[in-house]
């Protein structure tokens, strides 16, 4: 297997043909872990945002071996923020089943992490098997997360 990493940013000509495969991709491979697809595109659509305080960039790894389809892909939204609330959130990040296991979620990370400017932060659930990864890879847990949503 031949695998190659494409960076998607913000300042590039993407089509809406490639967009649909990462969403599809996304809201396929996170399972259990996702979010409906069209909060996948928005996120999505945010880190391909040119307008000042938005950005990020996306990452997708390809196998060349079996027709460039996508094995892994990650999201990454700027949050233009600093030192109080990280630069960066890893909003998504999948590897599809067949490839689980062999080290590609944690070479998505890693380019990831390497790729941006200041902290990144990510939300993952306590029961997400990748949590092991992230640990590994220096994430710490500083908060415990709360939420609060208006009633419709």
């Amino acid at each position: 297997m031949s695998f190659n990493i494409e960076t998607l940013e913000p300042s590039g000509i993407h089509s809406e043909e490639m967009l649909q495969e990462i969403t599809l991709f996304l809201f396929t491979h996170l399972g259990k872990f996702g979010d409906p697809a069209e909060d996948i595109r928005k996120a999505i659509d945010y880190a391909l945002n040119q307008e000042p305080g938005k950005g990020g960039m996306i990452l997708i790894m390809r196998d060349a071996s079996k027709n460039n389809q996508i094995a892994g892909a990650v999201v990454l939204n700027e949050t233009g923020m600093k030192d109080y609330i990280p630069e960066n959130i890893l909003v998504y990040i999948a590897v599809h089943q067949e490839y689980r296991g062999a080290g590609l979620g944690g070479q998505l990370v890693e380019k990831a992490l390497t790729s941006v400017k200041g902290s990144v932060a990510l939300h993952v659930e306590p029961d997400n098997p990748a949590k092991r990864l992230y640990e590994r890879m220096g994430f710490t847990n500083k908060y415990l997360e709360m939420r609060w949503e208006p009633k419709a």
